[in-house]
């Protein structure tokens, strides 16, 4: 199993929930190198722009987005799954969750502000 690291944005946005779905929900975020290399899990999911190669991780009603650097998995967004329902539904994009991010701007400067935040 790869170590899970929490950017300062990612913990915040975790830390606003009850502490029981805090628990739940980090119990069931594993991340191993073989579910990212055999990606046939609906729980996770590849998002690409520009070569750099992005995760999701769903778990209940939320999203977990990160990237692998090394032996670590650097979490840089929690987002409950609504954020993007909803403007997947104001688009009527024809895509996937997934896909319909890749296209995303508002979604990357989300991911940008994660990766730019310091790590705890």
């Amino acid at each position: 199993m790869l170590q899970i690291v929490f950017n300062e944005i990612s913990a915040s946005e975790i830390s606003q929930l009850d502490t029981l779905e805090q628990l739940e929900l980090l119990d069931e975020f594993k991340v191993t190198k073989d579910d990212l290399e055999h990606i046939n899990d609906e729980r996770f999911g590849e998002i690409e722009r520009d070569g750099k190669k992005l995760y999701r991780f769903r778990s209940k009603d939320w999203r977990f987005y990160f990237e692998v650097i090394g032996e670590q998995v650097i979490v840089h967004r929690v987002l409950h799954k609504g954020t993007f329902s909803d403007f997947l539904y104001r688009s009527k994009l024809p895509l996937g969750e997934d896909e319909a991010l890749a296209e995303s701007k508002h979604f990357w400067k989300l991911i940008d502000e994660g990766r730019l935040a310091r790590r705890n």
